[in-house]
């Protein structure tokens, strides 16, 4: 049988069942899935290329333009050969090489004192040779002071009473004095100086030793060498110059004599 039209009075109230009102159910509601979004995949980006863009010159600004010259008178340059420079010459290495001015210094600075041997021939050398000169040079003078004193003693022999005959007197004495003064100048003129010059005389030369300064290995001074001449001679005509030679057997360590300690020299192997 066909179902009751429903009353339009009751639109829109509940539905009633056995007189309590009746709540219709919502129908269920599917919810459709989105569409998942598609992977965007990144695209390489190009470089654009940079087109250099030409510079122009500034615009110079000549206050008198001029035309152009025909061609004519400027003639075509002609073609310059081609100057090919010279080949340097190839070098050859050399191994690096000390400097020999430094090598020189360190040797000098480092020379030990000379042997005794060598001291004792360059002594006797030079002992030989000043001797020699200044009896040269000594000699006229000394001759005279004796001449004069023989005649004096020929002259008291001759008076036939006993006189005394001095030796020196006014005359000697000079002669001796100019005597020892040219033994002083030639001992100033072949030991000191030279001593103070190149720290040699010529026995030492020959020998290969040299005199220098016990702080600077240098050559000493004139002053010093002067000292160290004058102190020996002075101890040498004395019985104790003996002792002043055979001091540097002993010394240690620079095996100087008692003239080398008077003026801080010593006697180095050159």
């Amino acid at each position: 049988t066909a179902a009751p039209a429903a009353d339009p009075r009751l639109a829109g109230t509940p539905a009633r069942l056995g007189g309590m009102p009746v709540t219709p159910a919502p129908a269920p509601v599917r919810e459709t899935p989105a569409p998942a979004p598609a992977p965007v995949q990144p695209q390489p980006v190009q470089p654009q290329p940079v087109q250099p863009q030409p510079v122009r010159p500034a615009p110079q600004a000549h206050p008198h333009p001029q035309p152009p010259a025909p061609s004519w008178a400027h003639p075509a340059p002609e073609p310059q050969a081609q100057v090919q420079a010279p080949q340097q010459p190839v070098v050859p290495w050399k191994p690096p090489v000390e400097d020999p001015f430094l090598q020189a210094v360190r040797e000098q600075s480092s020379a030990p004192p000379a042997g005794l041997g060598r001291r004792l021939l360059a002594r006797v050398v030079d002992t030989l040779l000043l001797g020699a000169m200044a009896a040269g040079a000594a000699f006229p003078f000394v001759t005279a002071a004796l001449e004069h004193i023989d005649a004096k003693i020929e002259a008291a022999k001759r008076s036939g009473v006993t006189v005394q005959v001095w030796l020196v007197d006014g005359t000697t004495s000079v002669q001796f004095g100019v005597a020892l003064g040219l033994m002083l100048v030639l001992g100033v003129l072949y030991e000191a100086l030279p001593t103070a010059k190149w720290g040699r005389t010529l026995g030492k030369r020959l020998c290969g030793i040299q005199v220098r300064d016990i702080e600077a290995h240098e050559p000493p001074a004139f002053g010093r060498a002067l000292r160290r001449w004058f102190v020996y001679t002075f101890l040498g005509l004395l019985v104790i110059g003996v002792l002043n030679v055979l001091w540097c057997v002993f010394d240690r360590p620079w095996r100087q004599c008692w003239h080398d300690k008077a003026a801080r020299t010593f006697v180095a192997r050159a």
